[in-house]
């Protein structure tokens, strides 16, 4: 009974076009798609959409001038056609005129009105603000000005040649937002957005529920000429429980469950990483690359003189078979990460990294010990609970090739402030890319980005890999580039300031009855070519 109150009310909420009482083939529940989230969402500004359960919202309420496809190929959006002069410093975006706004009495009698290049000139500066404090301006880091050359013209100028810029106007802090709804005193955009995008925002009742409805506006189409998005409505729903909301989505309550917890895992998954077959009729499994790469750090500048050794640095990426951990540990849901730091999926991945080889690892823990006299080295691992299973495993498995690590286990808070400020010499960590560019990986090793105030939280410094990486910043030819990324990998993996564990997946499980709902390495939701039969 109460599911079947839960429905009715969220037909009524949603003002479906059949009165609910009315007797129907289609049922309601099929034009509705919903899925729950464990973690609140922060803000439906999407200037603040800083994390996940944020981003995957703002995603249906707001475009910007390009996005992504599932093959993270950048596609026009509110820009139909850009052109990027030859030093790669200028770009001149040309707009579509059928962007509408979602309807609000803040535009006075007409409901909304058409995007123009002057509400991408504002968004940009609101990014900029510093009374707005938004976490999306380093994204304009490398931005000298912007502006609107007339209502469908935009122009970005850059302070230097950076080819990822375009993978960066994906983000979600580059949406369009309309002046109006900030030139309003007392308007509450965080909790009422109006954006441009596939469907609109309806209510939210922050960490219960959240519901979202079609835009009958929405500019798309699909490959048939039918507007897009295909659903009525997105019903949210926030369950703290990652196992509570797993059973929901087992009755049938929810469409969508993303990515595996230790608490459903092995439930839902063989131990090779198939779908149970218990689950095969009523449920697909959609899997794929996710740009992150799981690893563990050595901060080179540190007091531990064992992980200064690079001898010792290359046995221990020598000394365990990665594709064995990732089959026993994670049911196969990740790739041995024998390849460098860049992931599959992006320009410059396929560096030669480090295969099992016992052998090999125990010659140069010999070697080590011998030059150095120290006939016991002790290397101190500092992970999250969340990982204990994997540094176990791997204590396990240097111990046979004779080096002595014992595991210390912190709060993730903790442990990502000591990893910053270089508290710890040997730490579990992962990179998750913000844009679709291996850069993003490779900023990891730049030594004028060292912690805290970069990401260099190895301390890694070495000349030939600075001037590489700014080489790279030159070079817009993409392949060129991509080979240029290779080279810097390849040094990476030779000087081993970090042990590279495997590439994740992207997992996600739908009912059988939900089509068109892709998945990118990116791991972004996009509901807008969902179907539910």
């Amino acid at each position: 009974m109460k599911s079947l109150i839960y429905y009715i009310s969220i037909c009524c909420l949603l003002s479906l076009s059949v009165a609910c009482g009315n007797k129907r083939t289609e049922s309601h529940d099929s034009l509705v798609f919903r899925y729950n989230e464990n973690a609140a969402v922060n803000s439906l500004d999407p200037a603040f959409a800083k994390i996940r359960p944020s981003i995957w919202v703002c995603n249906q309420l707001f475009n910007g001038l390009v996005q992504l496809d599932d093959t993270l190929g950048i596609q026009p959006d509110i820009a139909r056609s850009w052109d990027i002069s030859p030093d790669g410093k200028t770009y001149t975006f040309i707009l579509r005129k059928d962007v509408y706004f979602h309807k609000s009495a803040l535009f006075g009698k007409d409901s909304t009105r058409t995007v123009v290049a002057k509400d991408l000139e504002y968004s940009l500066n609101r990014l900029l603000d510093e009374d707005i404090a938004a976490p999306g301006r380093w994204i304009l880091q490398n931005v000298e000005k912007f502006y609107a050359v007339n209502d469908t013209v935009f122009q970005v100028k850059l302070s230097k040649t950076f080819p990822a810029f375009l993978g960066l106007l994906t983000m979600k802090y580059a949406s369009v937002v309309p002046h109006e709804a900030f030139d309003k005193a007392g308007y509450d955009f965080r909790s009422h957005p109006i954006g441009t995008g596939p469907f609109q925002f309806k209510i939210w009742e922050e960490n219960v529920k959240l519901v979202l409805r079609k835009n009958p506006l929405y500019f798309e189409k699909d490959e048939k000429g039918v507007q897009l998005p295909y659903m009525e409505a997105v019903a949210i729903t926030f369950l703290p429980d990652k196992q509570s909301g797993f059973l929901q989505f087992v009755q049938g309550k929810l469409d969508l469950v993303s990515g595996l917890d230790p608490s459903y895992k092995d439930e839902i998954l063989t131990p090779k990483g198939e779908l149970a077959p218990k689950y095969r009729k009523d449920v697909k499994m959609i899997t794929g690359p996710y740009l992150n790469t799981e690893y563990l750090g050595f901060r080179l500048d540190g007091t531990d003189k064992a992980v200064k050794d690079k001898r010792i640095r290359q046995a221990m990426n020598y000394g365990f078979d990665r594709n064995k951990m990732i089959l026993f540990l994670r049911n196969n849901m990740g790739i041995g990460a024998t390849s460098g730091m860049i992931p599959a999926g992006l320009g410059g991945f396929g560096s030669k990294g480090y295969d099992f080889d016992p052998a090999k690892a125990k010659a140069l823990i010999a070697e080590h010990k011998k030059q150095t006299g120290n006939s016991n080295p002790k290397i101190m691992m500092s992970t999250s609970a969340s990982y204990l299973d994997i540094a176990e495993y791997l204590q396990r498995e240097w111990q046979k090739i004779g080096l002595n690590v014992e595991v210390d286990v912190n709060p993730p808070s903790t442990l990502t402030q000591s990893i910053s400020t270089g508290k710890v010499s040997f730490f579990k960590a992962s990179w998750i890319a913000d844009y679709p560019d291996a850069e993003n990986y490779l900023s990891l090793f730049y030594s004028k980005n060292f912690s805290p105030g970069g990401p260099n939280y190895t301390h890694f410094k070495n000349e030939r890999f600075d001037k590489l990486y700014e080489a790279a910043f030159l070079e817009t030819d993409d392949n060129k580039r991509y080979e240029l990324y290779k080279q810097m990998d390849a040094l990476i993996m030779e000087e081993a300031p970090v042990i590279p564990l495997f590439y994740d997946k992207a997992s996600r499980f739908t009912r059988s009855n939900v089509t068109g709902l892709g998945i990118n390495p990116l791991n972004l939701l996009v509901l807008k070519r969902v179907k539910k039969d």
